[in-house]
């Protein structure tokens, strides 16, 4: 099993940005308020990847998670690692424009200390495997160094299609 590196998160404050909101915005289908990865400050094509995360109080689901003593829900960090890997692995695809990437399982995720405000998500993914449909990847979401979340994340590539929403009502 391979190890992520650890880095204290002053160090990535300082870091140059990789790719920014822009760049992430034309890998990913994500947007407001479900777009839960700021910037890549790292990127080893095929193998590695650090997003950044800025917690805001302003996030919309603290609005209910929960109001009086807000806190990310683990869900949401373990989809901002699977947004982070899928930059990874879309950058390797050409008509990534064309492609999903969607979760096909989580396994062995563990949440380690909450999310709060004022955070910020150090999001480290490791590619297990990149295929050109099948990805597995192992990430972990850290909060001034310390372990917040990790877990394994498995995906598939699939064509983009347009959503039928005509219903059958009768």
């Amino acid at each position: 099993m391979r190890r992520l590196i650890r880095f204290p998160a002053s160090l990535f404050a300082n870091m140059e940005t990789v790719l920014d909101s822009l760049a992430i915005q034309k890998l990913l289908p994500h947007r407001y308020p479900f777009l839960l990865v700021d910037r890549i400050v790292e990127l080893v094509p095929r193998q590695r990847i650090v997003g950044i995360k800025q917690v805001s109080i302003n996030e919309s689901f603290f609005q209910g998670h929960f109001p009086s003593a807000p806190v990310m829900p683990g869900v949401l960090v373990v989809e901002a690692l699977a947004q982070v890997g899928a930059v990874l692995a879309l950058r390797e695809i050409e008509d990534r424009d064309q492609k999903l990437v969607l979760f096909t399982g989580i396994k062995e995720a563990r949440f380690r200390r909450p999310v709060v405000p004022g955070d910020t998500l150090i999001l480290e993914v490791t590619a297990l495997r990149i295929g050109s449909r099948v990805q597995r990847m192992r990430g972990e979401a850290k909060v001034d160094g310390e372990l917040a979340a990790d877990a394994e994340i498995m995906s598939i590539v699939v064509n983009r299609e347009p959503v039928n929403v005509e219903r059958n009502e009768g």
